[in-house]
């Protein structure tokens, strides 16, 4: 049977009328603007921040589209990609009803989100070696599971999730399948968006917070059909991406000579952080990773955290997570940063 989206609306969201701003309601060209009430003589700033944003923010998704192969009509820009997530569940999930399913130890905003939004989250966890329990995913599904969460390459382990296994769940989950790469620039595997025009309830996350380095801009990125796309631009906030941000990320876009270049830099000083980190006596394991980070096990993980963090390196402690005992987090840093890091571990006595 043809996959609908529809099927999976809550019927409140089918009926609502959506928010009309004034930028909607017009389209073509002019040169007085009444119709917004916004403060006609400008701004304290340089910048004509005196007018609303572009609701659908085109010209962005233009430029995104040219990158990323992707018609702009496929495109979904939130506040960071939690803004996508949470939309997610208002729109697919009824509370207290609906369920989804997430694969621990992976992003913690996946069940916030469900908790804010009073949906019941099944946890299957990540097999011994972080891949997907296939014959448990099945067990777990019901009537009523909508969402099916799948973050590759994984936050917090690094790995990428084996790609037939997501292609299994696409080709037999009636739901949405949403594929989190926000560290797929870092990756050997391939993204998901060529798959796009063959899986009706393929949902890509991607962000400009990590490779592109703009996470203080909070920009996150949902590719999908049309229909879903639609579903979010109905429930959004009218004017979630501000002009700051639709202009400087646009800037940033036509900058992918350095991103690259920053991409390779880090890939290369992963693989030498992993060599140092593994002559420390007390290192016992470093993950393999696909991200700009790796997770490494480490005898008194929770010692060395504190040891670090009183000289001022800061590192994510993970070993209170299912299936990363004794784990730290460890971004990739600069070359000097990497070192520094390093130095401060090899002066470490337990």
């Amino acid at each position: 049977m043809e996959f609908n989206v529809d099927n999976l609306v809550r019927e409140n969201i089918k009926k609502m009328t959506p928010y009309s701003s004034a930028r909607h309601e017009f389209s073509g060209t002019a040169t007085i603007f009444l119709d917004a009430n916004e403060n006609s003589f400008g701004s304290p700033l340089p910048e004509n921040y005196n007018r609303y944003p572009d609701p659908l923010q085109l010209t962005l998704k233009e430029k995104i589209s040219s990158i990323k192969g992707v018609p702009a009509q496929n495109i979904f820009l939130g506040n960071g990609s939690d803004e996508a997530i949470d939309l997610l569940f208002r729109i697919f999930c009824e509370p207290g009803k609906d369920n989804v399913i997430i694969f621990p130890p992976t992003y913690g905003m996946y069940e916030v989100c469900a908790e804010m939004n009073a949906v019941k989250v099944k946890k299957v966890p990540l097999t011994q070696d972080f891949q997907l329990n296939l014959g448990a995913i099945e067990e777990a599904i019901d009537a009523n599971t909508k969402l099916i969460f799948v973050c590759s390459p994984n936050n917090p382990t690094g790995n990428s999730i084996n790609r037939d296994d997501i292609e299994v769940l696409l080709n037999n989950f009636d739901g949405l399948v949403i594929i989190d790469e926000a560290y797929i620039n870092y990756a050997k595997q391939k993204t998901f968006i060529p798959e796009l025009t063959e899986y009706a309830n393929l949902v890509i996350l991607q962000t400009l917070s990590k490779a592109w380095g703009l996470a203080g801009l909070r920009l996150g990125m949902a590719f999908a059909g049309e229909p879903v796309i639609n579903y979010f631009n109905k429930v959004k906030y009218p004017y979630n991406i501000n002009t700051a941000t639709q202009q400087l990320a646009i800037e940033a876009l036509g900058n992918i000579s350095s991103v690259n270049n920053w991409t390779k830099t880090t890939v290369e000083q992963k693989g030498l952080l992993q060599e140092e980190l593994l002559k420390l006596p007390f290192t016992q394991y470093v993950y393999p990773s696909d991200a700009n980070f790796i997770l490494v096990k480490m005898r008194a993980a929770r010692n060395i955290y504190e040891y670090l963090s009183g000289k001022g390196i800061i590192v994510r402690d993970r070993s209170k997570v299912i299936l990363c005992d004794d784990s730290l987090r460890i971004t990739i840093g600069t070359p000097e940063e990497n070192k520094q890091l390093i130095e401060a571990l090899k002066s470490y006595t337990a």
